[in-house]
């Protein structure tokens, strides 16, 4: 009974990963290897409906690996820098 009260607390602010192409597809693509490509990732997130929304939670949350929203660990880095 927890688990299911903390889910519906969550889900919420969540439900816009039920949209994305990423869940459709699988992680691999988004969370390659260390010096693996992410330009099928990248693809993906091109078409991907939400994709501003989860580059959103990324920045928001200090997402630091994976490929969110259409960038990258270093891309993400690079934008927090130039927002401040």
């Amino acid at each position: 009974m927890h688990i299911d009260t903390i889910t519906m607390i969550t889900s919420p602010d969540l439900a816009w990963q039920e949209e994305a192409l990423c869940a459709q597809t699988g992680a691999d693509f988004f969370f390659p290897e260390p010096g693996s490509s992410v330009r099928e990732a990248k693809r993906i997130c091109g078409m991907c409906p939400i994709r501003s929304a989860c580059l959103d939670y990324a920045l928001d949350n200090d997402e630091r690996f994976g490929v969110w929203g259409g960038l990258s660990e270093k891309e993400r880095l690079e934008l927090r820098r130039t927002s401040r």
